[in-house]
């Protein structure tokens, strides 16, 4: 059976930049976390919390906690003019995991369409050509991330990217090496994108290297759908919602997730930016419990 370590993130406290006024200091969210019940925590944002491997590991561990993953954005799809940037930023975010002791590094693609204002920057559907570069430069990331800083990399499906629907995240997972390449399947996201999350997991079970758990309210979702709103706007009317009032159901998706015969990391992510400073505490604190009460 499969061991599942659950943990949680900073997007849980409304935290999705470096620094911004509207979210909580980073201390307070490493206190809180910590004060929440969890282990496990994400890297977040690169340059939240500290980016010195020294304080940031005095930091987690006066507080008992560890650090599962690092993120990164990548517009891999653009193809090799873009190979250099994107390893800039990668190799920063890679260290830090690494040295934090992370094994894994979660992957986003980038929007094509603006978070915040809705502006369209690129079209919605990749053309052969373009499926072809993200494919095949993912697989180099896998790759190099794994030989140069013993990661492993899970891509991470993301509403307003090019892998959201069931449809593109499986023709994802057709086209690239299970060796280099798994999957951050983030039920909430994959749900809000129309997704099923237990039948990928009961399908693509060896490709599922990562979790993150979320809901949707779905009627925040119809509404985000009949006015076509980007994911920034969504989020801030509240798309994300506090378990167990959302879909999908996590009690199956854990037992499902518990079927694969691995050990996953299952990240607690409730996208809430932005929020009201003490919010984020109390939610915490009930998701662990409700967390518990499905055996996790």
């Amino acid at each position: 059976m499969t061991q599942i370590r659950i943990g949680s993130a900073p997007d849980s406290w409304g935290v999705w930049f470096p620094e911004d006024p509207l979210q909580v200091p980073w201390t307070r969210f490493l206190d809180e976390v910590a004060a929440s019940g969890y282990e496990w925590i994400e890297l977040g944002p690169y340059g939240y919390l500290p980016t010195d491997p020294a304080r940031l590991a005095g930091e987690t561990a006066a507080r008992g906690l560890r650090v599962s993953a690092g993120t990164v954005f990548t517009g891999l799809h653009h193809g090799p003019g873009v190979w250099d940037a994107t390893w800039a930023h990668v190799a920063d975010v890679a260290a830090l995991a690494q040295a934090a002791g992370a094994r894994h590094l979660v992957v986003i693609p980038s929007f094509w369409r603006d978070d915040k204002t809705g502006e369209i920057k690129e079209s919605d559907t990749l053309d052969a050509g373009q499926w072809g570069q993200l494919t095949r430069l993912t697989e180099r990331l896998g790759h190099e991330v794994r030989e140069r800083f013993g990661l492993r990399i899970v891509v991470h499906p993301h509403a307003d990217t090019h892998i959201d629907t069931e449809e593109n995240v499986t023709r994802f997972l057709d086209a690239t090496d299970p060796d280099v390449v798994s999957l951050c399947l983030d039920t909430g996201h994959y749900a809000y994108c129309g997704g099923d999350s237990v039948r990928l997991i009961e399908t693509y079970g060896e490709r599922i290297g990562y979790l993150h758990l979320k809901q949707v309210d779905p009627a925040v979702l119809a509404q985000v759908r009949a006015e076509q709103l980007p994911f920034g706007p969504a989020v801030a009317r509240g798309v994300m919602c506090e378990p167990p009032e959302g879909v999908p159901a996590l009690g199956p998706v854990l037992d499902a997730a518990r079927k694969l015969g691995t050990d996953l990391f299952a990240i607690v992510e409730q996208d809430m930016y932005p929020c009201a400073p003490d919010r984020p505490l109390p939610i915490a604190r009930r998701t662990r419990a409700f967390l518990r009460s499905c055996g996790a």
